[in-house]
């Protein structure tokens, strides 16, 4: 157990991360808080109740998520007009990250009271971190849709996005949205992390095509799954596709707007792009 401290906690909202599989991973500051509030909301108090029986925090819970988020809220709103130290947790990692909690957090704010955020455990993160993948610019959109049809409109709208993407997905669908991944997106390298931080911990990376045949012969996973997609190999760009690209521009614009569109589009430099766009104009 950890030795409380005497430092005072103010009232207000605390947006707190919990623990995405292995219950050391909480912040002494996490345990402070959690120590001292007078109610801590949980998507299932369950859940949360075993993390509190670990580190002997008896503080009152209650259930807030999605399905009782209008019962709730007016209540934990009259904990915070009272002057009370209200905890925000979800099952596990950081709330509002597809779990419950914008509401409130919006609603407090609204009402002046004190919000905060108490950084932790992040299935989103810790995926990022170990799947090998660029990370220098990401997009996470939560789950994909349970169906084909809607997971290749929402492939389809990030396909030329130059970023990598995150995903949850459930075990039962892993495998029919890799097909999908597939399909839309073509051979990209993926990294499909399972059970996070916890014993029997996987990360399987490679090409999709590779991972799908994994999954096609292996047994149905079972856990937490986050889905990381590498983005878009950058295609080479020619000094031909400049000039096509160019001649193209120049008949509907201005050197300068033609310019500043093929330089957009193929990401060559404005000076060369430039270069060019007067030997084509026939200027010196």
């Amino acid at each position: 157990m950890i030795e409380k401290t005497e430092k005072k906690v103010a009232p207000g909202l605390y947006v707190t991360a919990t623990p995405i599989g292995n219950l050391g991973d909480i912040t002494l500051r996490a345990l402070e808080v959690l120590g001292q509030a007078d109610v801590i909301a949980c998507e299932d108090t369950r859940v949360t109740g075993k993390l509190l029986a670990r580190y002997d925090i008896k503080k009152p819970t209650i259930a807030y998520h999605d399905h009782n988020a209008e019962r709730m809220l007016p209540k934990l709103l009259d904990h915070l007009e009272q002057g009370h130290k209200v905890v925000l947790v979800s099952d596990a990692g950081t709330p509002l990250i597809s779990d419950p909690g914008y509401r409130l957090v919006h609603e407090a704010r609204k009402a002046g009271h004190h919000v905060t955020s108490l950084p932790g455990a992040s299935a989103l993160l810790a995926a990022l971190a170990s799947a090998g993948l660029p990370t220098d610019r990401f997009l996470f959109a939560g789950f994909l849709p349970h169906k084909t049809a809607g997971r290749h409109k929402v492939l389809e709208e990030f396909r030329s996005l130059k970023a990598t993407l995150v995903f949850y997905e459930s075990p039962h669908r892993l495998l029919d949205s890799l097909k999908d991944i597939r399909e839309v997106l073509g051979n990209r390298p993926v990294a499909v992390c399972r059970e996070l931080t916890k014993l029997y911990e996987e990360i399987r990376q490679g090409p999709v095509d590779d991972v799908v045949a994994h999954y096609e012969q292996a047994a149905l996973p079972k856990g937490e799954i986050v889905v990381v997609i590498g983005p878009p190999e950058e295609a080479e760009v020619s000094d031909s596709d400049v000039d096509e690209a160019l001649v193209q521009a120049l008949k509907k614009l201005s050197v300068k707007e033609a310019v500043a569109a093929v330089t957009g589009a193929t990401g060559r430099k404005r000076k060369e792009v430039y270069a060019r766009a007067l030997e084509l104009a026939g200027r010196d």
